[in-house]
């Protein structure tokens, strides 16, 4: 079973490309014009070919099974690091939503293509290997840039291991990926690059919203709405840095210094931490989550829910939560009850996180004395 939705644009964008086109403004599907950066059209390229210029959508959905079961592998190897989940909630990860298997299986998007590259660059982050991490970082925002959602998490964490100007060539692997992949198009049209692939911008349409239809559509589009949302993603981006992310007594600026310079060395973060929450915060004041960005941070909330101390949200609760938020996105069209019941659930997450991590940072700078004591 296949369910048609972006599959045959895909193809159609793609194929322009095959057909010598590379200026991105006269690239187009059935759904409209091509949005998505370089790294998308190459992915889709080998798809496009695999597939019988992509006709054989049996063996599309093979490979997308394929891509569900490496994202699982790649999501239960970060969850083993940092050993803070109880083994029960793999079960829904697995097993329980319906939204996601479409997503991968009967949907045949590219988010869930450019979500397993992130997951992979977090492996590589986890062992230590900055500069392949960057580069895999990199490729998943060419297919989609939702991820770079996760980017002020791993700003910090450059800042954290490398201090200002050792995280500069990090950085700089990041940047020239991005350039390498968009030049063929850059070369023939460079705006019209730019404004297709990274349209920060771009008008969503109402009627695929799940996340605010409570709203009227009018307030949906206004523009002082998408600012207000901006301003208040970026408040808590910055509170979270400010006293969550940074564990430490010294200033935040002391992150620019070489790490072997600073006076009191901040504790190691937690590179998942910083990584989910940066995205998870994005998720919440997203202008609009249309169904397959369910995917952008379905695999991160069983973390979410139980990276903080148990006391802190009852585990019954932790299950309805994931439960509500399931019910949430399988709800099409999606009603105001059902747009309510997100907000409210990824409300109590934010919170959770930050009163939940307050606590266990409390508990640690008590432990210090002891130590000393000792």
């Amino acid at each position: 079973m296949h369910t048609e939705i972006d599959w045959k644009a895909y193809m159609d964008e793609v194929e322009g490309v095959v057909n010598g086109t590379l200026d991105y403004t006269q690239l187009k599907g059935d759904t409209g014009p091509l949005v998505y950066p370089a790294g998308f059209v190459y992915i889709f390229l080998v798809f496009y070919y695999m597939t019988d210029h992509g006709t054989n959508i049996r063996l599309a959905q093979y490979l997308f099974a394929g891509l569900y079961l490496t994202t699982l592998f790649l999501v239960f190897r970060i969850y083993s690091r940092t050993n803070k989940v109880p083994p029960y909630v793999f079960f829904f990860m697995c097993c329980a939503s319906y939204r996601i298997h479409s997503i991968f299986i009967l949907r045949l998007f590219n988010d869930p293509v450019a979500m397993a590259i992130l997951f992979l660059a977090i492996n590589l982050f986890l062992e230590d290997q900055w500069s392949w991490g960057c580069f895999c970082f990199s490729l998943a925002v060419s297919v989609k840039m939702n991820i770079l959602l996760f980017a002020p998490g791993l700003l910090y964490l450059l800042l954290w291991r490398f201090g200002l100007l050792r995280a500069i060539p990090k950085l700089a692997i990041c940047a020239i990926l991005q350039v390498v992949l968009g030049l063929p198009f850059l070369v023939v049209n460079p705006a019209g690059y730019l404004t297709r692939s990274f349209d920060l911008g771009r008008q969503f349409l109402f009627r695929w919203t799940v996340n605010w239809r409570l709203l009227p559509e009018e307030i949906f589009q206004h523009r002082a709405f998408h600012l207000a949302l901006l301003v208040a993603h970026l408040a808590a981006l910055g509170l979270f840095a400010l006293n969550r992310w940074h564990r430490s007594d010294e200033s935040i600026l002391s992150l620019l210094k070489d790490p072997s310079e600073r006076k009191a060395p901040p504790q190691r973060p937690q590179v998942v931490f910083a990584l989910f929450t940066s995205n998870f915060i994005g998720i919440c004041f997203s202008r609009s989550l249309h169904y397959q960005f369910y995917v952008w941070y379905f695999h991160t909330l069983p973390y979410l829910l139980w990276c903080t101390p148990p006391k802190t949200l009852p585990q019954l609760l932790r299950v309805l939560i994931l439960g509500l938020i399931e019910l949430s996105w399988n709800t099409y069209p999606s009603t105001v009850y059902s747009s309510a019941a997100l907000h409210v659930c990824h409300g109590i997450i934010l919170l959770q996180l930050w009163y939940g991590t307050a606590s266990s940072l409390d508990s640690q700078k008590e432990k210090q004395p002891l130590k000393k004591a000792e």
